[in-house]
């Protein structure tokens, strides 16, 4: 192998590796569609908080999410009239504080936010401080003795916190308890309380707890309210776990709202405040979601995608990221197949052309036009003229031609036809100038096999750059003009036989097995 080849190789897979590499990162990590025209879904979850004033100055403070591991926050709003707005940052929660001079009469306040799915929500609920043991508390009798019977018999049927909790739990939940955990029971009157139950027992086993906050997010629902979620620390991170049926892990579909046992609403100079929950789905551009992500991620990729230049300058590139495709098409067709055509660009402007003239008609007038402009520039022959006048003179005649095509196209009712004006003129021109001459060198059958060898690729090119798949990967992921470029300087290095010639040495081959 020599050095050339070796630095080619080098290059094409360093080129193939950066692109497909920064591709799988915006797939994987900011969930970029590889599909055009996908919809993630999107939740908005409202709070309504409500109160009677007291015409005196007030103050709410409103717990609101923090981190929303499993989620992505899309947007947030507050809702509040003339009440002044701050936001507070805790270590483990977040507080919206509203507050007015005078509230009089009802108030209502509002906390919206919009929220797309991400990955990673058990594990990303184990952030938080590492906390003390606690110090097993002094319970009352009989209850003492109930727990201390229940922590002995999952003591001996649990080997570290993880099995010690999950086997607590199956027990405190069990369908048909003992009666140490019936007397347990019957000290808590719902759910909520059973959990704070829970914890108590935990701290009779040094195991650190905490209890979250959080809604179950699904349909589009009125009325939601706030479930408990226990999670306990094993020395390293904090587990969850769900405290009805001990099953270990986080539900997709959770959103923790809160961290402790602080009340979520709080309300001073005015009566206490009642909050409503609703819940609505609906769906968003997967694009829409990627860039939030990356927000969240601290990203820049998305800052610096297309994705962010004005919307004509995308449609601009929307259309020029194509023309590498149809660049390597060109490539593939001449060095693979042996197809002829005129020049390595014309193909592709051509294919540009029928965009916006569409297949079919594109073909037939862009023939029309080559097929009268060929005739007249035979007749041009005939005055002598230098290249450079008969040059402008094929130009001249060429728009003459689109004109009339679309003047009689337009009296026939045969609106499709306007769509001549967009072909390019001096493309035109030029393919008229090197057919003729191709004709006058080579004859008429290589002009026309140029011909139609042009109009083939210009047809497949046209295929793949208006295929909405293949738009839409080179738009969002322009890196992959990368692997492109590395297919495109293999290909410049092949020496071997193209397709077109095995028909030539077809008969060859036979002579030579022919006995």
């Amino acid at each position: 192998m020599g050095i050339r080849d070796l630095h080619l190789k080098v290059l094409v897979i360093g080129l193939i590796a950066i692109g497909l590499s920064i591709c799988f990162y915006k797939v994987n990590t900011l969930g970029l569609p590889l599909k055009p025209g996908q919809h993630g879904e999107v939740w908005t979850i409202q709070a309504r908080l409500s109160f009677q004033g007291s015409t005196r100055p007030t103050k709410v403070e409103f717990a609101i999410p923090n981190r929303t591991p499993g989620f992505v926050v899309l947007d947030e709003d507050f809702i509040s009239g003339n009440y002044g707005l701050g936001i507070v940052e805790e270590e483990l929660n977040r507080k919206a504080q509203w507050a007015v001079r005078r509230a009089k009469g009802r108030q209502t306040l509002y906390y919206r936010v919009s929220l797309a799915r991400s990955a990673g929500a058990d594990a990303a609920l184990s952030y938080g401080p590492a906390p003390r043991y606690p110090e097993p508390p002094s319970y009352p009798e009989p209850y003492d003795s109930a727990i201390r019977a229940i922590l002995e018999d999952v003591r001996n049927e649990s080997a570290d916190i993880a099995s010690y909790t999950r086997e607590l739990l199956v027990q405190l939940n069990a369908p048909n308890p003992n009666e140490n955990v019936e007397l347990l029971r019957d000290r808590a009157s719902n759910s909520e309380q059973w959990v704070y139950e829970i914890a108590e027992v935990l701290k009779g086993a040094r195991i650190p707890s905490r209890i979250l906050y959080g809604l179950r997010i699904g349909d589009s629902v009125n009325h939601l309210e706030l479930q408990p979620w226990l999670q306990v620390h094993n020395g390293q991170r904090w587990l969850s776990f769900d405290p009805l049926s001990g099953t270990q892990g986080m539900p997709d579909n959770f959103l923790v709202w809160r961290i402790g046992s602080e009340p979520i609403a709080t309300v001073e100079g005015a009566g206490a405040a009642e909050v409503n929950f609703s819940v609505t789905r609906n769906y968003r551009e997967v694009v829409d979601i990627a860039r939030q992500r990356s927000k969240s991620a601290a990203s820049r990729l998305m800052d610096l995608s297309l994705y962010n230049l004005p919307v004509q300058t995308q449609n601009v590139y929307r259309i020029l990221l194509t023309v590498p495709l149809g660049a390597l098409l060109v490539v593939v067709m001449r060095n693979l197949v042996g197809m002829r055509t005129f020049g390595t660009f014309m193909p592709i402007l051509i294919a540009l052309a029928f965009r916006e003239t569409q297949l079919l008609w594109g073909l037939v007038m862009f023939s029309l036009i080559v097929a009268l402009g060929l005739m007249l520039r035979f007749y041009l022959d005939k005055l002598m003229l230098l290249l450079v006048p008969r040059l402008a003179a094929v130009l001249i005649i060429v728009l003459m031609m689109m004109m009339a095509i679309s003047v009689i196209s337009h009296q026939m009712n045969a609106d499709r036809a306007l769509s001549v004006a967009l072909f390019p003129m001096v493309i035109l021109a030029m393919t008229i100038e090197r057919m003729s001459l191709v004709w006058e060198e080579h004859g008429p059958h290589e002009a026309m096999l140029q011909g139609l060898g042009s109009l083939a690729v210009a047809a497949v090119g046209y295929l793949f750059m208006t295929n909405e798949l293949l738009t839409h990967l080179v738009f969002a992921f322009p890196e992959l003009l990368l692997v492109v470029l590395a297919i495109t300087l293999l290909l410049g290095r092949y020496t071997g036989y193209r397709l077109s010639e095995l028909h030539r040495f077809r008969s060859a081959v036979r002579s030579q097995q022919i006995p």
